[in-house]
Parts: C-alpha cells; structure tokens; sequence
C-alpha cells in the first residue's frame, strides 16, 4: 500500500521533491537555478499529493533557494531548469547580483552566531573554573609565604604553539584547504560543499564529513 502519511517538515518536503524530479532538485553537490514560476508548475503537478500541501511546498522552495549551495549556484553562465531538468534560459545579472549579496548576509549572520556561541562557551567554562577551583588553605598560604622561593629554572622553555586561525566568512568556499578541530588535534581537508549552517569537507584519506563552520581553521 502506497505511503500517504503527511511530510513533516520543508527538509521532508525537499527530500521528496528531489526524489520526484531528481533532474530538476537535489540533495548534494551545486544546486541549479530554477525557472521563474517553478512553484505553480510543482503545485500543479502534485495537486492531488496527500504528502504535500501547496503552503509546505511554498516554505520548502523559500528553504531550498535560500541554502548555501542554491546561492553558490547562482552564478554567470547558470542556467534555469524546469521539473523535468530541461533549459529555461540564462540566469539575468540581476538575480546573480541578488544571489551573492544574499550569500554574503548569510555567511555574515552565521558567523555572528559562532562568535556569539564562542563567547557564551568562554563564560560557561569560566564560570565552572571559578566554581571547580579549590579555596587555599590559609595555614598552606602562610607556609608558602615563609619557604625560600625556588630558582626557576630558565634552561627548559616551551616552544610557543602555534594559534589556530578562524575562517572569516568569505574564506569559506569550495575547493579551499583548511583544517578540521578535532578534539586536540587537526585534520587537512578541502571545502566541497556548503550548507546554510554546515560545510562538507573531504578528508586526506578521501572521506566525506559534514561539519560545523566553526570547527575549521587555516
């Protein structure tokens, strides 16, 4: 018996469309541009759908142009597609312009938000330090006091690590080199894809990985 339960959510409605008309819509990789008037023409084609409402499809098509990767595609040369994958002429210089000047507030506002979770992060641990750090002894205080101060020995020094640089916003695009945060360490990898709050980076050993802006670096 065909599935008719209702979809969910716009990610739902998206997986559905691009599963419906996979030459027109796709989950991965470079979006294409799509034909003005491509609401009308999906309404029109799934209007006796049970899964979809013509309002979900309405905030699914306003998700879906809206992403990273829909913006990155709009591009010189691009090209509007239909539900069937076919050419509906070159994309106009005024929607180009509209594209990348929407990508840049995007990538703007996301990197407000991991500056601003950054700092929220720094108050939470300093905060615990305070509460986790144990209160001196005063007798310990007067001892330490009294006792001859130890020559501190200049030979040993450590080597200076190192800072992590993050990415501004307008280094994050495809095919750049960065680095993975992984726990103490990093992992080299190259930018394949963008999402609106997450970035597809392909590892040296050839995986893929869907990971945070805020967990790259130069």
């Amino acid at each position: 018996m065909e599935n008719t339960e209702k979809l969910a959510n716009s990610k739902q409605v998206i997986a559905y469309i691009a599963e419906r008309f996979p030459n027109c819509f796709t989950l991965e990789g470079e979006a294409r541009p799509l034909k003005i008037g491509i609401f009308q023409d999906l309404s029109e084609r799934l209007a006796d759908d049970p899964r979809v409402s013509k309002t979900q499809l309405r905030a699914a098509l306003r998700q879906y142009t809206s992403s990273w990767r829909y913006l990155y595609g709009a591009k010189e040369g691009a090209v509007r597609v239909d539900l069937d994958g076919s050419d509906c002429g070159a994309l106009e210089q005024e929607h180009i312009e509209h594209a990348q000047t929407a990508l840049a507030e995007s990538k703007a506002r996301a990197a407000e938000r991991r500056k601003e979770q950054a700092a929220k992060q720094g108050d939470k641990k300093s905060n615990a330090r305070d509460k986790t750090a144990p209160k001196a002894n005063k007798s310990t205080v007067n001892q330490a006091k009294s006792r001859p101060a130890k020559a501190k020995n200049t030979k040993l020094t450590k080597k200076p690590v190192e800072p992590r640089r993050e990415l501004n916003a307008e280094d994050i695009v495809v095919g750049k080199d960065v680095n993975v945060n992984m726990g103490n360490g990093n992992m080299p990898a190259t930018i394949v894809e963008l999402n609106k709050d997450e970035v597809r980076v392909r590892l040296s050993n050839g995986l893929t990985m869907l990971v945070k802006a805020e967990h790259l670096s130069s």
